[in-house]
């Protein structure tokens, strides 16, 4: 289960179970990939679905969708639970600027409630996930870092990367950050691709929220 995942003080599976009255937000002409049930899964992945649901109290489309493959859900759990030098509230600036600039449908959604959880207002999520922070410097520079990073696929300007630097970051950080924006990318190219409902609320639009 993906750390920020566990349960609360404010169960989580609770504000997980009211989405679900969302799914219908974000329909597709057609889904490359039909989300699988339980039955359509190999064993091992159907032990992950039961984990899922006792955690959350439903298993999200996105990680039903790995399931397609017998090893991919695990595989993708152990990366999300990968011990990191990165703070929970770091690791979620990540996943809003890299899901925006890849317009991940699925995942601004999910991760819209998540930095919520980790402490991030309305006006903050909708800054960062257009790449800046002007709240925090720190974050400011970890969100441009990103944002530049997975833009130019790699290869990001010298400045953000000294910035990044200056700004407090370690090299262990840097090479945990990169280790996010993977993370990130694998999930939003399986629903670029996959097309499948989308089981959280929508994110605002950055053009609406700043009209």
């Amino acid at each position: 289960m993906h750390p920020n995942l566990r349960p609360s003080p404010t169960p989580i599976f609770v504000l997980f179970n009211e989405t679900r009255k969302f799914q219908s937000i974000k329909q597709y002409k057609m889904s490359v990939l039909q989300v699988p049930t339980r039955d359509q899964v190999s064993t091992g992945n159907q032990a992950i679905f039961d984990n899922l649901q006792k955690g959350l109290g439903f298993v999200p489309n996105l990680y039903a969708t790995f399931a397609y493959s017998d090893t991919a859900l695990a595989d993708y759990l152990a990366l999300q639970n990968r011990k990191s030098s990165l703070k929970a509230k770091e690791r979620e600036v990540i996943n809003l600027v890299v899901r925006q600039v890849n317009d991940c449908a699925y995942c601004l959604a999910a991760h819209t409630a998540l930095g919520k959880m980790n402490g991030f207002n309305d006006d903050q999520i909708l800054e960062l996930r257009s790449g800046a922070a002007s709240f925090d410097d720190k974050l400011d520079a970890l969100a441009k870092f990103v944002k530049d990073t997975t833009i130019q696929r790699g290869k990001p300007a010298q400045a953000n990367v000294e910035a990044f630097l200056n700004a407090g970051y370690t090299k262990a950080n840097l090479v945990d950050t990169l280790i996010v924006i993977g993370d990130k990318i694998i999930s939003n190219f399986l629903h670029g691709v996959g097309q499948f409902p989308v089981d959280f609320p929508a994110a605002v639009e950055l053009e609406t929220a700043n009209a």
